[in-house]
């Protein structure tokens, strides 16, 4: 199976990548529903709820794979916010991480600010951890970390983490509501992994 990154368009054999995508989705296992996802962001909304009350929010969606998971997740808050995003990636459409690379660096208005930042996993941690030191530097009323999924393991860096979690899965490569797998099925309204081997 060749994978293949989606932005080199002039290099794409689009009925190659089409195979390939299908294969890595028959090549999965769904470990979360649609129902279960959606009933994971109402309890994230509750938690986010019980912490600000109606105060307003500045949320930060770091992209692509906050996409999913932070629209759904606002449509459930009646905040008054502002709602940004920044984009720091470690993945860069592969299955394991790299250094990290800012495509679009934090916002610098910060200052006093209840800020609330949402992505799509927590997994080691480098990537949030990175992030969340970048936003205390710019000095909020106060930073949180919403993420829909933990990656269960005991590989999470020191001091890395999140204060709001949706969901655990398995220490499998997973895709679906926002996170991809070779830069394929973010779309998915349910979380899957992929098989071992």
């Amino acid at each position: 199976m060749s994978t293949t990154d989606p932005h080199t368009v002039e290099e794409i054999d689009w009925h190659s990548v089409t195979e390939d995508a299908q294969q890595l989705l028959a090549a999965s296992d769904c470990v979360h529903s649609r129902a279960e996802v959606d009933a994971a962001l109402d309890r994230m909304a509750d938690e986010i709820h019980a912490i600000y009350g109606d105060r307003p929010l500045h949320v930060l969606a770091v992209m692509n794979g906050a996409l999913f998971p932070c629209a759904a997740l606002l449509q459930r808050l009646r905040n008054p916010m502002v709602v940004d995003y920044l984009h720091a990636t470690r993945y860069r459409g592969q299955t394991s991480g790299g250094s990290l690379v800012w495509k679009v660096a934090p916002p610098p208005d910060l200052r006093d600010r209840d800020v609330l930042l949402v992505d799509d996993i927590l997994d080691e941690g480098k990537t949030l951890q990175a992030i969340r030191e970048a936003l205390g530097r710019s000095g909020p009323a106060s930073l949180r970390v919403a993420v829909l999924v933990r990656k269960v393991h005991d590989r999470c860096v020191a001091g890395a983490g999140a204060d709001i979690i949706g969901l655990e899965v398995p220490d499998r490569y997973v895709f679906g509501c926002g996170m991809d797998v070779h830069g394929f099925w973010r779309q998915l309204p349910e979380i899957r992994a992929l098989r071992e081997g």
